[in-house]
């Protein structure tokens, strides 16, 4: 365990002596090379400080009030953690977005016991999401909360997947329009179905919700015409209604809300309806990282989220393993520089996939993206 090799020609070495600091010099027995040997602690210090990022702990409460901490571990911020890409197909996929500043989300997607690949983006685009998506294998279903681009993104990426909208997003939807206590008979009625949304578990009741649904939409289709005129401008009365009509109404056309009714799909058990097991089992324990840490940069944070989403993957390598591995700042410079931020048509380096664009945090101007 203490004979050391030399690192130019391979050949053992020999004790030759100290330094004058007390440390054991070696002697290479086949080129005469001179070595002192010293203990690499960089994988102790990288476990120290992802184990810091992921906990409540603050820094002023380790040993030397977290001085000693910052030095060494300040070298740790440079690297990002990347997935790798997932080629054991899963039966039921869930995927969502975390935004951790205003123009900064990452995408997330996960299984029911792992996360599977994760994608740094500004805004949630189809080239975003297909980006996400493009490093999974397939699912039977993906379960997801309605992103925009979203529907894009999966026709092209897993054209064979069925998708499940989060019912409870679609409730959100209309509650969000109605109010959990609205005054129009209208919205009483819409509110009450959409909360209906929740408890439906049958085929049956799922067609009988949608024909309450295409009812509710004739009766009071004349009563949601009604326009009125603000500040010298005709507008519809009832604006809010219709817009949460058209949320329903785009889902139902759509035939992604009962995904999980689905016979052919369900025989093998059941499905999920919801997103629960991304919103609380990923979202709610990264807003808990960056609640803990608050103060961190946008980077940071997004380096946070990103060293989470790693250690919570199904192999994570060990930390001399990510060490070894993972890129730095400088290695993305490195690479944008070499292939520039136009480069789509080129042939990309694969080794860290398409987990981040670093142009998206580095653009000269400040509005650079026309709407998706």
């Amino acid at each position: 365990m203490n004979n050391m090799t030399c690192p130019s020609c391979g050949s053992p070495m020999k004790r030759n002596g100290k330094t004058k600091s007390g440390s054991q010099r070696w002697r290479c027995v086949g080129c005469g090379a001179s070595a002192a040997h010293s203990i690499d602690t960089a994988a102790r210090d990288l476990a120290a400080f992802v184990g810091w990022l992921l906990s409540k702990e603050s820094q002023v409460d380790m040993p030397g009030q977290g001085r000693t901490f910052r030095r060494r571990c300040a070298r740790f911020w440079a690297i990002w953690p990347m997935p790798e890409a997932v080629d054991e197909a899963c039966r039921v996929v869930y995927v969502d977005g975390i935004w951790v500043a205003s123009d900064c989300v990452v995408l997330i997607a996960c299984s029911d016991e792992f996360v599977l690949s994760w994608h740094l983006a500004r805004a949630e685009t189809a080239a975003a999401w297909r980006s996400l998506l493009s490093r999974v294998a397939a699912p039977e279903v993906v379960v997801t909360d309605g992103g925009s681009g979203f529907a894009a993104a999966v026709a092209a990426e897993w054209p064979s997947t069925k998708v499940q909208r989060c019912v409870f997003h679609a409730f959100c939807q209309v509650k969000r329009q109605t109010t959990t206590r609205p005054k129009l008979q209208a919205g009483i009625e819409l509110y009450g179905l959409a909360k209906e949304l929740l408890h439906i578990e049958t085929l049956a009741q799922a067609e009988w919700w949608l024909e309450r649904l295409g009812q509710w939409c004739g009766f009071w289709a004349d009563f949601l015409e009604q326009r009125s005129v603000v500040d010298g401008r005709s507008v519809y009365a009832h604006e809010r209604l219709r817009r949460a009509r058209s949320g329903l109404v785009r889902l139902a056309n759509a035939g992604t809300l009962f995904t999980y009714l689905d016979p052919a799909l369900a025989a093998e058990g059941p499905l999920p309806a919801t997103n629960n097991r991304i919103e609380g089992g990923v979202n709610a324990q990264l807003g808990s990282v960056l609640r803990f840490h608050r103060g961190l940069t946008k980077l940071k944070r997004v380096k946070a989220v990103f060293w989470w989403c790693y250690l919570h993957v199904e192999h994570p390598r060990s930390m001399a393993g990510t060490l070894r591995e993972m890129p730095t700042d400088a290695d993305i410079d490195m690479l944008r520089d070499r292939y520039g931020i136009k480069a789509d048509g080129l042939e990309k380096p694969e080794k860290w996939g398409e987990g981040l664009v670093w142009e998206e945090l580095r653009h000269k101007t400040r509005y650079p993206y026309s709407v998706d």
